[in-house]
């Protein structure tokens, strides 16, 4: 690809891994992951190493073409044993540290020797979840200078939730990219952003709803103000899922949820979801019903587009008679997934 990188905001969840797996090869070589372990409250470090290889293992072992890992939820008192347990897949693995402006001195400190041994560089994640703070940049300029310019940076400039409340997004992304571009010679950029919302059952009374890919809107509003960066300025978004969701701490057996789902489909311009159940006599009609109104939509890419179009596809033809290919949770955030960071690398130039 001689595009501009897809970096998806990723958890360090088997159904992320999983997604990762069954992408296309040349998808997957057009895509370098921010895996994002989660909070871990409490965890001793001691227990840290184990922790972090039931986590990042997986995600490190389909990660053949490189990406970043971050703990942006770990604890002060986490922070040595969080950075001598990632270091093993920064080292050994294709991954790269994370640290940020906002990070404690301890984190900053403990990723640039990381970045310094792994040899393969560092990603400097700047959030901006509002206005842009020129106090951010001076931030960021000191976090520069020490890492020293043997160390190769990446700039993630992270809006968070980039929903249709924020239609100065791309003004405000405008002006850090302006500020933090001239500060280093950044082997890569990536504006990054969550457009999909947290889904209520509110939103589905109706059974579907329509939501604008306003992270979308966003990169090409600043793609298109004709900066000399901007042709190789990379897309990130955080999937299918709100930026919350990298933020819920594992719950182990914890079981039931509510009786609905939702199966998404993404087009151009935006995010389709559609009600299904994950109980009641009635789960497999209504499960069956979303995947084929998706299908039978004029934008659906038929079942060849990729390995989600396939799954929705089969779902939708599927017999009433029984459950089996009617999926859960885990197989619709899959499917939604899968088609999703297929169809951005095949939308993005060079594609």
């Amino acid at each position: 690809m001689s595009g501009p990188l897809y970096v998806p905001v990723l958890p360090t969840r088997p159904h992320a891994a999983g997604v990762f797996r069954r992408l296309w090869p040349d998808v997957q070589a057009a895509i370098r992951p921010l895996w994002n372990l989660p909070p871990l409250p409490g965890a001793a470090p001691e227990a840290l190493p184990t922790v972090v290889g039931k986590y990042v293992g997986p995600v490190s072992a389909v990660s053949r073409h490189g990406g970043w890992i971050d703990a942006p939820f770990g604890e002060d008192a986490q922070t040595a044993a969080l950075a001598e347990a990632l270091s093993v897949y920064c080292e050994l693995g294709r991954l790269r540290p994370v640290t940020g402006p906002e990070r404690t001195e301890a984190q900053q400190r403990t990723a640039v020797e990381t970045a310094r041994r792994c040899l393969r560089g560092l990603g400097v994640r700047v959030r901006v979840t509002g206005e842009w703070d020129g106090r951010l940049g001076e931030d960021v300029r000191g976090l520069l200078a020490r890492t020293g310019p043997e160390v190769s940076v990446d700039l993630l400039l992270d809006m968070g939730a980039v929903l249709g409340d924020r239609p100065d997004a791309g003004k405000e992304a405008l002006r850090a990219l302006d500020a933090l571009m001239p500060l280093a010679v950044w082997r890569s950029t990536a504006l990054l952003g969550g457009g999909v919302p947290r889904v209520t059952a509110d939103m589905l009374a109706d059974g579907a709803c329509e939501q604008a890919r306003a992270e979308w809107r966003m990169w090409h509003e600043v793609r298109a103000m004709g900066r000399a960066y901007a042709p190789l300025l990379g897309y990130g978004d955080y999937g299918v899922q709100p930026p919350s969701a990298l933020a819920q701490a594992p719950a182990p057996g914890r079981k039931g949820g509510p009786p609905w789902g939702v199966l998404r489909y993404t087009t151009d311009s935006s995010y389709l979801l559609f009600k299904t159940l994950t109980r009641g006599p009635d789960r497999v009609a209504v499960n069956r019903a979303a995947a084929r109104r998706i299908t039978e939509l004029p934008e659906f890419r038929g079942a060849g587009a990729g390995q989600g179009e396939e799954w929705l596809s089969a779902c939708a033809r599927g017999p009433l008679s029984t459950g089996e290919g009617a999926g859960g949770p885990t197989e619709w955030l899959r499917a939604g997934n899968l088609q999703h960071m297929t169809y951005v690398v095949r939308s993005l130039p060079g594609g």
